[in-house]
């Protein structure tokens, strides 16, 4: 068949409007995918520091500065807070394998049960020889322990069964800030002044030391993944980094940005990697497969998250530097 010039136009003509369609189609799937963030006012001068998830979609948080510990109703917009004691600084919460807040707190120089239904508060002091720890955060590992860090140069266990308390030095000496625990039943521990990741030997107490490639990149928070990779940032340097717990490998990324600061970390049930930078006020999202990072800026500036944790198609923060609690919705 012989095609004059006009079909050749009208061929280029319907080309140039399929590509169109397509990129739009691509465009729109795109700006479906992004998260959304949304940002809960709790009381102004509380100071929230870390968050966990709590039943039926509320979330706990650590209030640093008013000495309590909070909770949120993201449903009604309605808060509750619950004193801690005279003298309460509290950073760190998790919830246990018994439903219950556990919270590491500086002030109090113990650590904190809340009850979720009677809301009493039970304390376990650190032994008097380990007073100013600067208590940071804890983990439980998979026999029903507690593990804890202090920035004061200390880390250590308790066993809620009989509440004792082993404090234990940090190699190093002052640093050790976030903990956490592998689906394997490893426990990490990050040393921010030490600039190290540790792994705990759960029997002995004892830990070893791993140095990540990066000189003084000042180690901050850590998560694993569900392969049971250590995830951690890197505050000094700016970067991301991956530790493989089987061939002992490590891997380094440059957040996106001028001047990164990397601060939390939390790995979903999709092992994707999620950042909160204080340099972009942003929440940053790293995928592993294509290793690539996504920047979502915050929608209050110097919101300055310092921790994150989650949920199915949940990322929770707490913006110390605004006074609110953030939830990003990972799914659609």
């Amino acid at each position: 068949m012989k095609l004059y010039p006009f079909m050749f136009r009208q061929l280029i003509s319907l080309s140039s409007i399929l590509v169109f369609i397509i990129l739009q189609q691509t465009l729109f799937a795109q700006d479906n995918s992004l998260p959304r963030i949304r940002e809960f006012q709790v009381p102004l001068g509380t100071h929230p520091h870390d968050v966990a998830p709590a039943q039926n979609g509320s979330v706990w948080y650590t209030a640093q500065q008013s000495g309590e510990l909070g909770l949120l109703n993201p449903l009604t917009n309605k808060t509750h807070h619950i004193a801690l004691g005279n003298g309460s600084a509290p950073h760190g919460v998790i919830v246990g394998p018994d439903g219950a807040p556990w919270i590491t707190d500086g002030g109090l120089n113990s650590i904190v049960r809340v009850d979720p239904n009677t809301k009493n508060v039970t304390l376990f002091p650190l032994p008097e020889n380990t007073s100013n720890a600067n208590l940071n955060t804890a983990t439980f590992d998979h026999n029903g322990v507690l593990w804890f860090t202090g920035q004061g140069g200390i880390y250590g266990r308790l066993d809620p069964r009989s509440g004792t308390i082993e404090v234990l030095k940090a190699p190093g000496g002052q640093g050790p800030y976030g903990i956490s625990t592998t689906p394997n039943g490893e426990v990490y521990f990050a040393s921010l002044a030490g600039s190290y990741i540790a792994r705990i030997n759960l029997e002995t107490g004892n830990a070893t030391v791993l140095q990540p490639p990066t000189k003084d990149q000042g180690a901050r928070r850590v998560w694993p993944d569900s392969s049971g990779n250590v995830w951690f940032t890197e505050w000094n340097a700016g970067k991301l980094g991956k530790y493989n717990h089987v061939t002992n490998e490590w891997k380094e990324w440059k957040l996106p940005g001028q001047k990164p600061q990397p601060y939390a970390i939390f790995v979903d049930d999709k092992d994707i990697v999620w950042i909160s930078d204080f340099g972009s006020n942003a929440i940053v999202r790293f995928d592993p497969s294509l290793e690539k990072f996504q920047s979502f800026p915050l929608p209050s500036p110097d919101a300055k998250v310092r921790q994150l944790l989650g949920r199915a198609g949940e990322v929770l923060g707490a913006e110390s530097g605004t006074d609110k609690i953030m939830i990003i919705q990972t799914t659609n």
